[in-house]
This record gives structure tokens, C-alpha cells and sequence, in this order.
């Protein structure tokens, strides 16, 4: 189990959101330039909402309502629960950007604060609450899945969120789930796991495609706006 798993088992859930409404809330991330265009489109229509990219300088794990993990390179070997069998198959990773997301994941899931995790952001999820992850997968990062819906999903009973065919486009999934997810949705095909909630938590969502790509999926957007209120 690797080091930040285990603060997590060692510390409290955050079942319960702490600290009063401030009636403006401050939402934490670390977006990549090329998708700031994505999210700013999804956040345009609400503007009481202060987003603090973590890309752009110093954000204050304290000081923010909710949680926005988003997509960009594979998270670095050191990061991980199991020492990867190739460490070439990890492509690009980004250290700093892994150390303030595991962070902020700790801070935000001790708080209870609302949680949406995108494509590298699931994997953020599941691997800072113990569990692990295939770290080379085929079918799932061709061009046309990068904006198109093309990916049939199957969902369990629990999901609040489902959509019938998504735009999902990696080279990494989730393996081993952490004991704190719920598996939501899989790849239709070929089982790869696409969608999770936090169990027993007030709201926690990970999904491996894009959202920001795509206003199909307004709905979920708003639902996670919502819960920062």
C-alpha cells in the first residue's frame, strides 16, 4: 500500500462537509492550458463559483468547497501503490501536478467537500484511496474518441449519471478498485471501468471519459456545481 493510501486509511472519512457556506464557493483544480476552454465554457454560466488553478500558482488546500481533478499525463511511479513491472509504460508524468493533486484529494476527502475526478483524475482517485491501475491498455486512445461519443457503456443499478455512449480516450484504467469506490459504469466491450462514486460520502464522482468536451454531459456539471452551494 503506498504512502498516501495510507494516510487516508489512518485518518477520518470526511462523511460529514465541514465548515459553514460562504455563500461564494472556491473551486480547486489543476487544469492544463489546452483544456482550459473546455471548462470555462461548463463554469461561464455560474459565476459565483472562484475557480483556483493550481497550474497557475499557489492554491490553498484549505480554502476551497470542492474538488476538480482533471485529465493530463500519467501520474509518476512514485505515486503509485505497486511499483510498475515497466516504467516506460508511464508516458509524460508531471510530479509537481501529482503532488498537489494527492494533496488536495486528501484535504477534500477528510472535508467531505464534493469531488468530480476526470479521466487522469479517476485514476488520481483510486490510487490515493488504495487501489491500483492497468498501466497500458489498447482500443481506448484512438483519434475519434477524443470528441466523439462512440463507447457504449453498461451501468449498475446505483448510477446516478448514464450516458449512453462516451467520448473516452486514454491508455490507462483503473485495475484493482480502491475499497472506497463503487464501480458505476464499464466499457460495454471489453469491461474497462468508466464510471465510480465514493461510497458512504456526500458526493464523489469519477469518470474515465471527458465531460469538458461535450455539453451532453451539462448534467453532470450542474449536479457537481449544485453541491458546491
Amino acid at each position: 500500500m503506498g504512502r498516501f493510501a495510507r494516510l487516508f486509511r489512518e485518518s477520518t472519512c470526511g462523511a460529514q462537509r465541514s465548515g459553514a457556506n460562504r455563500g461564494m464557493p472556491h473551486l480547486g483544480s489543476w487544469i492544463r492550458e489546452c483544456d482550459d476552454q473546455h471548462f470555462a465554457g461548463f463554469l461561464a454560466p455560474h459565476p459565483e463559483i472562484t475557480l483556483h488553478n493550481a497550474r497557475l500558482g499557489p492554491v490553498d488546500l484549505s480554502a476551497f468547497d470542492g474538488l476538480l481533478i482533471t485529465g493530463g499525463p500519467d501520474i509518476a511511479a512514485e505515486f503509485l501503490n505497486v511499483p510498475p513491472h515497466d516504467p516506460a509504460l508511464i508516458r509524460d508524468p508531471e510530479p509537481e501536478r501529482d503532488a498537489w493533486e494527492f494533496a488536495a484529494v486528501r484535504s477534500a476527502y477528510e472535508r467531505g467537500l464534493p469531488i468530480l475526478a476526470i479521466c487522469k483524475g479517476v485514476q488520481v482517485l483510486n490510487v490515493a484511496l488504495g487501489g491500483t491501475l492497468h498501466l497500458d491498455i489498447r482500443g481506448h486512445d484512438v483519434p475519434e474518441m477524443k470528441s466523439h461519443n462512440v463507447q457504449p457503456l453498461r451501468f449498475d443499478q446505483s448510477a446516478r449519471h448514464r450516458f449512453e455512449k462516451v467520448n473516452s480516450s486514454h491508455h490507462q484504467a483503473l485495475d484493482r478498485v480502491a475499497d472506497a469506490l463503487e464501480v458505476e459504469a464499464w466499457h460495454a466491450e471489453d469491461g474497462v471501468i468508466e464510471q465510480v462514486h465514493i461510497r458512504h460520502y456526500p458526493w464523489g464522482v469519477g469518470v474515465q471519459y471527458h465531460p469538458e468536451r461535450d455539453s451532453i454531459y451539462t448534467s453532470l456539471f450542474e449536479d457537481f456545481f449544485a453541491q458546491l452551494q
